[in-house]
């Protein structure tokens, strides 16, 4: 493997990772054009008794986080993403050899630049993977958890393993 700048492993390491969030990217992309095809906003088509395929268009973050604040969060989503991003790239550069870690950082990468994608076209991410669940009534109205696409997937199966990433390494130190 070649060894770039700063002792850093530049060879296939990183590529593989970066390959793999392009393969999220392309896979969300593909998804949402599809949606947007197929879809009315607002549709909504029952697959089982918990899950459905809607359009829904969010302007906001997580669980519609600043969806309503008048169009400047559009800017501020995409700079976060393009800065998250970078960081991103830079720590998949510096660690390319721990594999968990970086699996899980090329699946946050490519979550991120896939909605990033979706808010510079449309001004708003597609999401369209909608599941109820009973238990969750409490929380959320008529318990449908707030939908979804795969970009934000990959976000969430990229923090879980950074997660256990983490107690591996704590296990580890401690044994």
């Amino acid at each position: 493997m070649a060894k770039g700048s700063f002792g850093r492993s530049t060879g296939p390491g990183l590529v593989l990772w970066l390959g793999l969030a392009l393969l999220v990217i392309v896979a969300d992309q593909f998804t949402k054009t599809l949606v947007l095809g197929w879809f009315q906003l607002g549709d909504s088509r029952p697959v089982t008794d918990f899950f459905n395929l809607v359009r829904v268009h969010n302007t906001g973050a997580a669980f519609s986080f600043l969806a309503g604040a008048g169009g400047w969060q559009r800017w501020f989503f995409v700079g976060i993403g393009a800065l998250a991003s970078v960081f991103i790239v830079w720590m998949l550069r510096s660690h390319a050899g721990q594999r968990l870690f970086c699996f899980a950082l090329s699946m946050i990468l490519g979550g991120a630049v896939g909605n990033v994608v979706d808010r510079l076209l449309h001004g708003y991410v597609v999401d369209f993977l909608q599941f109820r669940f009973a238990l969750l009534e409490p929380v959320f109205p008529g318990g449908y958890f707030p939908s979804f696409n795969v970009a934000d997937a990959a976000i969430t199966l990229g923090a879980i393993c950074l997660i256990l990433d983490e107690l591996i390494r704590v296990k580890r130190s401690k044994g």
